[in-house]
């Protein structure tokens, strides 16, 4: 990078779960006080507070109750609402203020908690106009809309359900070791193979979790981490790719937006694949982390099902992938926990968990179907 480089000098996570009876705001300002305290700074030396919007209750102006509820004011704040690409685009934006010189020291904070909203209701009620021209022909919701897509990757490629089965037993073996993981009884293929359709091809344990809980990082530059407590992690390459905005508009079901932003960030931080010791994929459906190995050139387009047998991705293995349990054992969290527990690895405080000898791990984020993606490289040194 020819600009100033930033690195993350405080990472926080909350307890994780359901019903944990606590707000959203009460599990962020929770995170982003561990956060602070993880990076041995006082909190009045934040200028820049940028936060994912709640999923279940938006609100305007969120960044600033967060701001507010911690006690400063900032110099620079924004929201952040790009469904999964959300986390990791919250660092981008962070390090981009950084340069632009707005502030100095930026959290990111988000998470979910308990909602007022129990649903009855909201059936029919479109959240966007392109719905209306979805919905009445059944594309309602996450896994029929993402289903369409695993199953046009086992058309082309003839991945199979044993395959992405095996996405599923790797992050759940991996939280398995986590004790902030919601689910941490491992199972196998032939569990998977015995989980009901959710919408066929994706059965319940090709799906990502519903989590409360809350994550933070705080950003700041290379330069004034020397003086943090913690041992810094730094951004080496980021990148954002941006194809469609949902998967009606896409030229193609099995390529996604991280051919590109994969590419600029990997080429921003000087790497190759081979370099890369660890990667956290956002993984709300298993196949979704079989076109991300893909699109990163991890190994050839329609490789990815027979990329992830036999605990290739485990830890242990050729390319750990999800070392925390991910969106589908630790913690939904928004992808918010794919970013701490990659900080957690290059620091080396992983416990069972920790891949070994671990400098660098990429990050991922997305939305849209695939057709948005944001892409983070992390390592042990600057450079």
């Amino acid at each position: 990078m020819t600009s100033t480089q930033c690195a993350i000098v405080g990472s926080a996570e909350t307890e994780v779960g359901r019903s944990l009876d606590r707000s959203g705001v009460e599990l962020k300002l929770d995170a982003a006080t561990k956060a602070i305290r993880d990076a041995g700074i006082s909190k009045t030396q934040i200028d820049g507070v940028i936060a994912r919007q709640p999923r279940r209750e938006p609100e305007p102006n969120h960044s600033a109750f967060i701001a507010e509820r911690l006690g400063i004011q900032p110099r620079y704040i924004t929201d952040i609402s790009l469904g999964g690409a959300a986390s990791a685009s919250m660092v981008v934006s962070a390090v981009a203020a950084i340069r632009a010189g707005l502030c100095t020291t930026v959290l990111c904070v988000g998470g979910d908690g308990k909602t007022s909203i129990d649903g009855k209701g909201r059936r029919g009620r479109l959240a966007s106009p392109n719905q209306d021209f979805r919905n009445p022909y059944g594309g309602e919701g996450a896994p029929i809309l993402y289903g369409l897509m695993a199953r046009r990757h086992m058309h082309e490629y003839g991945t199979t359900s044993r395959q992405l089965g095996a996405v599923a037993v790797a992050c759940r073996r991996h939280a398995s070791l986590n004790p902030n993981a919601q689910m941490q009884q491992p199972i196998t293929i032939a569990d998977h193979q015995a989980s009901p359709f959710i919408a066929d091809p994706l059965r319940r344990l090709d799906c990502s979790l519903i989590s409360e809980g809350a994550g933070a990082v705080i950003v700041t530059t290379d330069e004034r981490a020397r003086d943090m407590a913690s041992k810094p992690v730094h951004i080496l390459g980021m990148a954002t790719g941006c194809r469609y905005g949902e998967v009606a508009y896409s030229e193609s079901m099995t390529n996604s937006a991280a051919i590109e932003a994969s590419k600029k960030a990997f080429g921003d931080a000087g790497i190759t694949q081979a370099d890369v010791d660890l990667v956290e994929f956002y993984d709300c459906f298993t196949h979704v982390v079989v076109i991300q190995l893909e699109d990163y050139g991890f190994c050839a387009k329609g490789e990815g099902g027979s990329f992830v047998e036999n605990g290739r991705i485990e830890i242990g293995g050729e390319l750990p992938v999800n070392t925390h349990g991910g969106l589908l054992s630790q913690a939904h969290i928004g992808g918010m926990l794919h970013i701490t527990e990659g900080v957690t690895q290059i620091r080396g405080d992983a416990g069972d968990r920790q891949v070994k000898d671990a400098k660098i791990a990429a990050i991922s984020g997305q939305c849209g179907e695939l057709g948005i993606h944001v892409t983070l490289v992390l390592g042990s040194d600057p450079s």
